[in-house]
């Protein structure tokens, strides 16, 4: 490994401990080609770091531990962890991400987390809730987390039986939290101001049923700004649809518009989309298909709706999340069940992605980019 890495930005990869997984691995990524290489990993340190998010102002890393027992993680990116400890395998490969604290989010099967203005927020899939976590003033989470229960229940009875929370957005004004929840079929909105108490829940907006909201992304404002109108998409893992929402951050209000299919009709017999991504000037989205492994590429300016354009395959087996390059450069996808991360370079005109490369990360299950390699 070339010395100058320690200049690269860097990515990190989170997985599925319990199944072989290395933890989080941190990987420089090369500037000029988009390319991974992986530097080090926190192996046991964290069980089943899942998903991970940065902390806005840099320097810490948290991760759900996605275990019946759930928890977030928060991890230290400068090396100097407590009493200082320094960092290990030499300069050239950067400091390792040192484990500050964990802590129970008051839920089981923690999927996803999101850092809003009043805390640290998580999806606890397994139990159903939404968790918030305050942060203390160096960034890691304080205890005890405030969790509200989801009630409800679809009608896709082994996936369905009660609510299945499964990821949490907040929106871009700061004032909203938006939760879609598998099993209830719907999307909850929580207000995040004066949350001393609690989480506040506003509305509960359902989609079609049967459907298995799993995750949401926000498009850009129609007039631009944070605070303008906007859409929201919501990729549906039972059906294999995107719901096109329009989003009023005023009154937050969500109102579905339509939907758009993520597979051909000749697809995979069995397909489970997972996450959804858009490019940073909001032209084009990409959706990750678990089951026909491969990605979508969905025009965003076409119609009032998505339009599917393309679809390829995603270089690996079980695409669990992508992640987009800062500058819109290249996409990343982690391949859960054939244990790899892959990238390509994402046509400008097109939006069709290109197959660059690999790297080895068992049971990987999250990429998240750090915004430096906009540069």
């Amino acid at each position: 490994m070339n010395s100058s890495t320690r200049r690269y930005p860097r990515a990190y990869i989170g997985s599925f401990t319990s199944a072989g997984g290395r933890g989080i691995t941190t990987a420089a990524l090369d500037p000029r080609t988009g390319a991974l290489s992986a530097l080090h990993h926190t192996d046991d340190a964290v069980t089943n770091p899942s998903f991970l998010a940065l902390a806005p102002a840099g320097g810490l890393l948290y991760a759900v531990s996605e275990t019946d027992r759930g928890a977030v993680a928060a991890l230290c990116l400068d090396g100097t962890g407590p009493a200082g400890s320094p960092p290990t395998g030499g300069p050239s490969l950067g400091t390792v991400p040192v484990l500050l604290d964990t802590v129970a989010v008051g839920g089981a099967g923690p999927t996803h987390l999101a850092v809003t203005g009043g805390g640290l927020c998580t999806a606890n899939y397994t139990s159903g809730s939404v968790s918030m976590l305050p942060l203390h003033a160096d960034g890691t989470p304080g205890a005890p987390a405030r969790t509200h229960q989801h009630r409800g229940r679809g009608p896709v009875g082994e996936r369905q039986e009660g609510p299945h929370a499964h990821g949490v957005t907040p929106d871009p004004s700061g004032r909203w939290l938006l939760c879609t929840d598998l099993g209830t079929d719907s999307v909850w909105i929580y207000g995040l101001r004066n949350t001393d108490a609690g989480l506040r829940l506003h509305r509960e907006v359902p989609l079609r049923p049967g459907t298995g909201p799993r995750h949401l992304a926000f498009g850009p404002t129609s007039g631009g700004g944070r605070t303008g109108a906007r859409r929201a998409y919501v990729v549906n893992e039972l059906d294999s649809t995107v719901t096109t929402c329009s989003w009023d951050p005023a009154r937050g209000a969500l109102e579905p518009l339509g939907e758009t299919r993520l597979v051909a009709p000749e697809g995979a017999a069995v397909n489970h989309p997972s996450a959804f991504v858009l490019a940073p000037d909001g032209r084009f989205a990409w959706a990750a298909n678990r089951g026909e492994d491969s990605i979508a590429v969905l025009d965003l300016a076409a119609s009032a709706l998505p339009e599917r354009v393309a679809t390829v395959p995603c270089g690996g087996r079980w695409p669990r999340d992508l992640a987009v390059h800062p500058a819109g450069r290249w996409l990343y996808a982690a391949n859960e069940r054939s244990g790899d991360v892959t990238w390509f370079e994402i046509d400008p005109v097109t939006g069709t992605p290109r197959p660059a490369g690999s790297l080895s990360a068992p049971s990987a299950s999250c990429v998240v980019i750090d915004p430096d390699a906009r540069a």
